[in-house]
């Protein structure tokens, strides 16, 4: 049981704030801080959420700081540093203390639990699922790591007292944060190394994941990407294994029409279905599908709905979004962050534009990412015919000598490349002469997304 009143420290992020919705939603009194107002921010406001912007002890509401102690749960993210002065102050006080995933965990505790996992993937498979079950009708509940366009937010509550709840997570690897959840299925869309700051290395990623898998009841299911061979489910029988390549389920035909893609698919117990039309592009979204879809299927959906379901499907705000699209400009951003991610998106873009010149805007996020992975940018980011480099946004991390985008500048292996700095972006794209471009990247690059469009258009 939860206390009435709960705090959060750094509401404004994106599994933060779908939190404080439920607990919102829910008939609990919720305030928070964060450091700067941002548009989840001002929405929280909107919605009744008081949010403030000063971490000084003062500042902290005294409505809720004069209840006993034992009502009330300060929820945090790891962003929010140890020498955060309202953190410690609340620390030295004596009130209880514990991080998102923590309380993410205590919610799927008494629900049936769908969490979808991965390096890539997670955030576009995990809403994709939550809209097939909302659109079948499905008692559903989703936590999701962005904004929904079909529902414009990062959370969808349903009912949590009735026993046919379902609940899907996000199964955020960062921190190790999945490993306080309790799921009854689990999907694993990608694993490979990222987040090396907090693991170390490869190895210690995927044992992550396996300890993940783990968590599974002996009556739970596990869906697993084709590629991926040093996972398996260690306490359930049944795994099924997908992928556009192979796997027992898989993609049978795939073609691009007028930008959307359409695929035949083979599902678990022999289901079939024909001309799935995907308004979402990219090769990879079309495997995201395929895990949405399976997963879809097993929790009873029928194969219309499923169908029905997938091509009513808007997407996720930054993955694979596109702002413009005429006959003389087409603007996409994107979220990718990882060499992985890149090429991907890119490989994509240019199948769904084999005539065109494809430019690509990146702006790289973390030194420490930026360092471990130098060598897989420089080959991603080579795939684009033109690539315009924004300086490095570090986020949390404390500044890198030697580690920027003029070093990932040098690793790109053809001359159509440059640096733009951040007063140069807007300049240069009035001056853009080609007609496919796109941002990319996870940092504060989407701030530019709208004027951008604006100019394209």
């Amino acid at each position: 049981m939860l206390p009435p009143y709960i705090y959060f420290l750094g509401i404004g992020g994106i599994g933060m704030s779908a939190l404080a919705r439920w607990f919102h939603a829910n008939k609990v009194n919720v305030k928070g801080y964060d450091k700067t107002a941002t548009d989840l921010t001002r929405k929280l406001v909107e919605e009744s959420i008081e949010v403030h912007y000063d971490d000084s002890v003062e500042n902290l509401p005294k409505d809720f700081f004069t209840q006993k102690k034992e009502d009330v749960l300060v929820v945090y993210t790891p962003a929010i540093p140890s020498s955060h002065r309202a953190k410690t102050y609340l620390e030295e006080q004596g009130y209880s203390l514990k991080k998102r995933a923590e309380v993410l965990g205590i919610i799927t505790q008494s629900s049936f639990t769908v969490g979808i996992a991965g390096t890539h993937g997670k955030t576009t498979t995990s809403s994709m699922l939550a809209h097939l079950l909302r659109f079948s009708g499905k008692n559903c509940s989703a936590f999701l790591g962005g904004i929904s366009t079909n529902y414009n937010t990062n959370m969808l509550l349903g009912d949590s007292l009735k026993e046919d709840h379902i609940v899907v997570v996000e199964a955020d690897e960062f921190d190790r944060s999945f490993l306080h959840l309790s799921p009854n299925i689990i999907g694993v869309t990608s694993c490979e190394a990222d987040h090396l700051d907090i693991y170390g290395d490869e190895d210690a990623v995927f044992d992550s994941f396996q300890e993940f898998i783990n968590k599974l009841p002996s009556d739970g299911t596990l869906f697993l990407e084709n590629k991926i061979e040093r996972l398996q489910n260690t306490n359930s029988s049944s795994t099924y294994t997908y992928g556009i390549n192979g796997g027992v389920i898989k993609v049978e035909h795939l073609e691009i029409k007028k930008g959307k893609f359409y695929f035949d698919a083979a599902f678990q117990n022999g289901k079939k279905i024909h001309n799935i039309g995907l308004p979402l592009p990219g090769f990879h979204n079309v495997e995201n599908a395929l895990l949405a879809m399976s997963i879809a299927l097993e929790l009873g959906l029928t194969e219309t709905e499923v169908k029905e379901g997938i091509s009513s499907y808007k997407g996720v705000k930054r993955r694979f979004e596109k702002w413009v699209e005429n006959e003389s400009k087409v603007y996409v951003d994107d979220y990718a962050h990882h060499p992985t991610e890149i090429t991907t998106f890119i490989k994509s873009l240019k199948a769904l534009y084999p005539k065109e010149k494809v430019t690509v805007i990146f702006q790289p996020h973390l030194y420490s990412r930026t360092s471990d992975f130098a060598d897989g940018f420089g080959e991603s980011l080579s795939l684009a015919d033109e690539v315009w480099l924004l300086p490095l946004y570090p986020a949390r991390e404390e500044f890198v000598e030697g580690v920027n985008s003029e070093m990932l500048l040098g690793k790109i292996v053809h001359d159509q490349k440059k640096i733009v700095e951040d007063d140069q972006l807007i300049d240069e794209i009035r001056q853009f002469k080609g007609r496919v471009i796109a941002t990319v990247g996870a940092g504060n690059i989407d701030r530019y997304t709208k004027q951008i469009a604006d100019i394209l258009s």
